[in-house]
């Protein structure tokens, strides 16, 4: 039988709250150590249980495209962490949201720099381009289902002058940042124009993300009780 009104707030929760007691909740668990994942979903309401990060190599394989990158590396932090979950009775049953975001030119997948060389390469090839951000979702249900969504967006960056090169870069801000920039710090003055979702490219596609928990039953709106 399906949840009455998903993702409501007279919705699963309250209904399984009355089943069960008043102290049962929803688990969610983010597959990520990203503070800027967290950032955004605790933006939409929705604190996690637990995060869990995996370390994954997440250098594409042969001939692999940006896309498929992206979801397959999504999909694997969301097996990872469902591997935990498993075996903790805190966390059983929880939901699981991971993402991974690629940046691109063409087919030709940027890295995630740590060090200065890398990340200058990737500012100077961005400079005064478009290239493609795409973020990959994988949201594990409690019943062990796994849905899938690919998010694409486009970004044009003005022309970088050699001076704001290197102020980027002593900021330290690219590290670790997919196509070495971060667009919701300093790289953000870089943009002249988006097509498509900012929050996927900071990291996570809200509008995505709320829809598939939503439409699996999660209460994505009970955060937003008495929050004013």
């Amino acid at each position: 039988m399906a949840p009455p009104n998903p993702g409501g707030i007279g919705s699963w929760k309250e209904t399984r709250l009355g089943a069960q007691g008043r102290d049962w909740r929803a688990k969610l668990v983010l597959a990520s150590a990203s503070p800027r994942r967290l950032a955004l979903l605790q933006q939409a309401g929705i604190e996690p249980d637990a995060l869990l990060p995996s370390d994954l190599d997440e250098q594409p394989l042969k001939n692999e495209r940006p896309k498929a990158l992206a979801r397959r590396l999504a999909r694997e932090k969301a097996q990872r962490a469902l591997e935990v979950v498993r075996v903790r009775e805190d966390l059983k049953g929880a939901f699981i949201v991971a993402a991974d975001t690629v940046v691109a030119r063409g087919n030709r997948i940027l890295p995630k720099p740590e060090h200065v060389d890398e990340a200058a390469g990737c500012l100077r090839l961005l400079s005064g381009r478009g290239h493609r951000v795409y973020t990959g979702l994988a949201i594990v249900t409690p019943k062990e289902g796994i849905r899938e969504r690919l998010v694409e967006t486009r970004v044009t960056f003005k022309h970088l002058s050699n001076a704001e090169i290197e102020a980027y870069l002593a900021s330290g801000e690219w590290r670790g940042k997919a196509g070495g920039y971060a667009i919701q710090g300093r790289a953000g003055s870089f943009v002249t124009k988006l097509v498509g979702s900012y929050p996927s490219v900071v990291g996570l596609p809200l509008y995505e993300t709320l829809s598939v928990l939503g439409g699996e039953g999660y209460p994505i709106h009970m955060g937003w009780l008495n929050t004013v």
